[in-house]
């Protein structure tokens, strides 16, 4: 149940997340071949500087979220525009309450996906979250409500979020994506809480067609004299063009986390959760079952806990796994082997906070957060030097610096 605010409130709140990537064994002072981009991931970078405003008037609310980075050089837009219309007036946690929003607004699956930047302990999200749902934020309605501990809310989506490669923030095809999540959450004054769901997707993706090309008159010079002849001449033929398709993408997920309260040290939070999809890859392999000739059947999870030492720090571990393609299979001679395709990562945390003891009353609150985060990741792209399939080295080491106001 969202936090009610006085009916006719207008509050401004942000935060900035700036990185120094200490380390990152994948990092090469070279450029990508296909779009120059720089490999170095050696460097300082603002990850993420947010401007939000709310305004709320009881049954009908607004907010806008203005985000700037440097993650793929300096950039500004709008990651979040929701209008919305709200019964009743003021949520109780005894009376049922109904929300219709309609705008750019976070998915609603999953607990990681709705987890809001400066509040997540870790540095960014599991991989089989951001390979699903990029960016986190897509265009669409929602309709979401609760009662006393329980919550859901149920959307319809463009299905392409803003984080994706292909077509961020539009949609290629007419179909929209269906969505909802059913969670539940005990009290926030128990020593003890429970809070979890339920979450799925289904939806279309989209296969883009290509373009006729002509036949190609091609010399290759074999003899390597510098003269052409007529057995060094070759067509290539053209080929005619191929219409887009659509395919069905959808997947399913559950989340858990358990809270205790532990006396003078501070909060214990473990936390989980497992996705189960086909062809909803977006992010890191984008799933495409047209050019695979097969659906990609996508596998994901995370373990992890935190512990609070006392109001000023925090240290936390978190083992994350996704198999983008779980019927991957490689060459090796004459046989073909099936192949594991995924990624993990074992990330070790380390931080210090510090409260605002104003705002305190309200809710905890840090308002600055020093965050280390090693990260060990298996990368399933590397090759050996005979072309072997095999892990690339790319653990990284970051330090962030964050002020939420």
């Amino acid at each position: 149940m969202p936090d009610p605010m006085t009916a006719g409130a207008f509050h401004f709140s942000g935060f900035v997340q700036t990185d120094w990537v200490v380390s990152n064994q994948a990092s090469q002072d070279q450029l990508n071949s296909s779009t120059s981009a720089p490999l170095n991931q050696d460097r300082f970078l603002l990850r993420r500087g947010h401007l939000r405003a709310d305004a709320d008037y009881g049954l009908v609310l607004g907010s806008l979220e203005i985000d700037a980075n440097t993650v793929n050089g300096p950039q500004v837009r709008p990651i979040d525009a929701e209008v919305s219309f709200r019964w009743p007036a003021k949520p109780t946690y005894n009376e049922p309450y109904l929300m219709a929003t309609m705008g750019l607004m976070r998915t609603p699956f999953g607990f990681e996906v709705l987890e809001r930047d400066n509040e997540r302990p870790f540095l960014e999200r599991s991989a089989i979250i951001r390979a699903l749902f990029p960016g986190e934020f897509d265009l669409g309605f929602r309709l979401q409500g609760g009662w006393r501990f329980l919550n859901y809310a149920i959307g319809l989506m463009n299905g392409d979020p803003i984080g994706e490669n292909a077509f961020p923030g539009r949609d290629p095809n007419q179909s929209k994506d269906l969505v909802f999540r059913a969670g539940f959450e005990t009290s926030k004054d128990d020593p003890v809480r429970f809070e979890g769901g339920m979450s799925g997707v289904s939806g279309t993706g989209f296969h883009s067609g290509t373009a006729a090309t002509k036949d190609t008159l091609v010399w290759r010079d074999t003899n390597e004299d510098g003269v052409v002849s007529l057995d060094e001449i070759q067509v290539i033929s053209g080929s005619p063009a191929t219409p887009s398709q659509n395919f069905h993408r959808f997947a399913l997920g559950a989340d858990l986390r358990f809270i205790v309260r532990v006396p003078v040290i501070g909060k214990f939070v473990a936390r989980g959760e497992i996705v189960r999809g086909s062809n909803l890859d977006r992010g890191i392999e984008p799933a495409d079952p047209v050019t695979a000739g097969h659906d990609l059947r996508e596998i994901g999870y995370y373990l992890g806990f935190t512990q609070e030492v006392t109001d000023y720090g925090m240290f936390g571990v978190r083992y994350d796994r996704y198999n983008p393609d779980s019927d991957a299979n490689a060459q090796q001679g004459v046989n073909v082997v099936p192949a594991d395709r995924s990624y993990s990562t074992l990330a070790f945390l380390l931080g210090l906070r510090y409260a605002d003891p104003i705002k305190a009353w309200r809710r905890p609150r840090y308002v600055g957060r020093l965050l280390f985060e090693y990260d060990h990741n298996t990368n399933p792209l590397g090759l050996t030097a005979a072309g072997i399939p095999t892990t690339l080295a790319s653990d990284a080491f970051t330090i962030r610096g964050e002020v939420s106001f």
